[in-house]
């Protein structure tokens, strides 16, 4: 029988057991009688109940029964007395009826009660409440017969409530973690049983054993500790096999679930993300396009990113589970944590490589677009016409020139380098997974085939502009050969000019002896032949630069001025050297006769 079935009969107060002990240790069991009709059924169901909650060897110690009837009619003291008979006979082992003061004195001296101790099969006795106190200590009674013993019948109820709920429930929960632990003991073998299947209790464990300690019992309830006890020392046993099934059970479900997420970023880096790698092999074929490649690759890094931060987080979750999993769990973790890690870091290196091509292949675009610059001015310059005003404006065009074929050569050499390390990058990356048999989309050795291509078409078009260099520097070398011999003619015509004025002006004595004449003929001759070769070399640069003017088809510049002027005072020079020189003949005639004549008459005198 539980209190909540009776819990309004039980309100009323009609027995209780207030925790007291006669002096035989025997619980004292109390029966307020009040002045209303008490009901006899629920009076019997209140001491069935209160009756089943001692122990048995409390209840061999027998009851000491109190029935207060000072507020109650005798015919019902009588009938509660007598009710005792067939409710708790062989419990009872003495009846106190207290009875009003001087009121049935006179209504029961006819009825002695001890001559029914043979029927009834225990003692009864009339007793005023002030005399109470001989036969039960005053510390064993309430205050209601002058006692000090402290009893709270709506607290008392309270906590018969809270015990049999603990009751109850710790029974029910020890049965259902039985259930529990026993039935994943005979499913441990399938382990692949998924965990979903584990039962939870009904009732929160914990809370359960909270109540049972935190229960305080009266004397009466004590009775019931080492059941409360041994509910929970049985329920502490469970509850621990339970935690760690519970624990083995979210451990496997840690394992699942790492396993899962592990499987979802295997399969997408395998899946998805390869075939972006895969299908962004191209380099570009300008600086543009490598640029453009580039972003679409930073985005594909980007949705990488994702997936590797889950990849962190997996990777710490695995490390703080091996330090604490068994053996068959470690081994499966690190075959996930290895499995994870390996396609993480090809896709990595994949990734790094990609990168590094299209580094290299901007490297390479911005390098050929800047030679492409280059080799265009060149050919702009070799283009234009060429109409210098002297020879050292010729001469700074040809460094010019010169400077710009350097700078051409080392564009060419950093085209090639940096074309070089692009198809190193290329050649270097990382193969795809073993299972794949065939190339991916975009096949290498077509940008192996751009890049050759591109750097053939450099080659080619410095060759071009090498070339045509080669004509441009002939031309103005010849054209500062020209500018050359014209500046040499006319130093020649300057030179006879010189020689023309020397001739007239310190060209005059005619000699004093013909000795002197005849050394001053020499002279003559000697300066005639210089200012000849002097003509002569003249000469010869006008001719020169006729042909260069032909081979440059170029109008003569020097044929109409330097030429006039040399051959002007060439005739002069050489009708004054002749006058000279048939002077000086003359003279040398005379001096050579007189010096004859002279001598015959030196003869003659001798």
């Amino acid at each position: 029988m539980e209190a909540t079935n009776i819990l309004p009969i039980l309100k009323k107060k009609l027995a209780f057991l207030s925790g007291g002990k006669d002096r035989r240790s025997g619980l004292i069991l109390t029966i307020p009688l009040s002045s209303d009709q008490t009901s006899m059924e629920e009076l019997s169901a209140t001491l069935d109940y209160l009756l089943s909650i001692p122990s048995e060897k409390c209840k061999a110690r027998g009851f000491t029964v109190i029935v207060d009837g000072r507020k109650s009619q005798w015919n019902i003291v009588k009938t509660v007395v007598l009710m005792l008979q067939n409710v708790i006979p062989a419990e009872v082992s003495l009846v106190c009826v207290v009875k009003p003061d001087e009121f049935w004195d006179k209504k029961v001296t006819h009825f002695c009660f001890w001559k029914e101790k043979d029927r009834l099969g225990f003692e009864v006795i009339l007793v005023s409440a002030n005399k109470l106190t001989r036969y039960i200590e005053p510390c064993q009674l309430t205050d209601d017969f002058g006692g000090s013993l402290d009893y709270d019948h709506s607290d008392w109820l309270n906590k018969r409530l809270v015990f049999e709920k603990f009751t109850k429930e710790s029974t029910s929960l020890l049965d259902e973690l039985s259930i529990i632990n026993e039935g994943d003991k005979s499913s441990s073998v399938d382990k692949d049983k998924s965990a979903d299947c584990a039962l939870l209790p009904s009732f929160d464990p914990e809370t359960v054993l909270q109540t049972g300690p935190a229960w305080c019992p009266m004397e009466e309830e004590l009775l019931a500790q080492p059941q409360v006890m041994k509910l929970l020392d049985s329920l502490r046993e469970q509850y621990t096999r339970y935690q760690e099934l519970c624990r083995q059970r979210n451990k496997r479900t840690q394992l699942d679930e790492i396993h899962a997420k592990v499987m979802q970023v295997v399969t997408w880096l395998q899946g998805p993300g390869s075939e972006l790698l895969k299908t962004q092999q191209a380099i570009g074929d300008s600086m543009r396009a490598a640029q453009a490649l580039q972003q679409k690759h930073e985005e594909i890094e980007s949705q990488h990113s994702e997936w590797f931060a889950v990849y962190v987080e997996l990777n710490q979750q695995i490390a703080a589970l091996l330090s604490t999993g068994e053996e068959e769990e470690v081994a499966e973790l690190k075959a996930l944590q290895q499995q994870l890690s390996d396609v993480c870091y090809r896709q990595a290196a994949q990734l790094e490589s990609r990168q590094n091509v299209l580094q290299a292949a901007q490297g390479f675009h911005s390098t050929t677009q800047e030679l492409s610059q280059q080799l265009d001015g060149l050919l702009g310059m070799l283009c234009a016409d060429v109409a210098p005003a002297d020879g050292a404006s010729i001469q700074q065009n040809l460094k010019l020139l010169e400077e710009k074929l350097q700078t051409v050569e080392a564009g060419l050499a950093s085209v090639r380098q940096k074309g070089a390390l692009v198809l190193e990058q290329m050649c270097s990356q990382p193969s795809w997974s073993l299972e794949e048999t065939e190339s991916p989309p975009g096949d290498p050795q077509d940008n192996v085939q751009q890049i050759q291509s591109v750097m053939e078409e450099m080659q080619l078009r410095k060759q071009r502009c090498e070339d045509m260099v080669d004509v441009r520097r002939l031309k103005m070398l010849q054209m500062v050969q020209l500018f050359k011999c014209e500046e040499d003619a006319l130093q020649a015509v300057e030179w006879l000019g010189e020689l023309l004025d020397a001739l007239l002006k310190t060209h005059v004595r005619l000699g004093d002896d013909s000795q002197e004449t005849r050394t001053m003929l020499d002279k003559h001759r000697k300066f005639v032949d210089v200012a000849q070769s002097t003509y002569d070399y003249g000469r010869q640069l006008l001719q020169a630069t006729v042909v260069l003017c032909q081979s440059l088809r170029c109008t003569t510049r020097s044929s109409g001025d330097t030429l006039p002027r040399l051959n002007r005072v060439w005739k002069q020079f050489s009708v004054s050297a002749e006058e000279r020189q048939q002077r000086l003949e003359l003279a040398l005639n005379f001096h050579t006769a007189a010096e004859r004549v002279r001598s015959l008459h030196l003869t003659c005198q001798v």
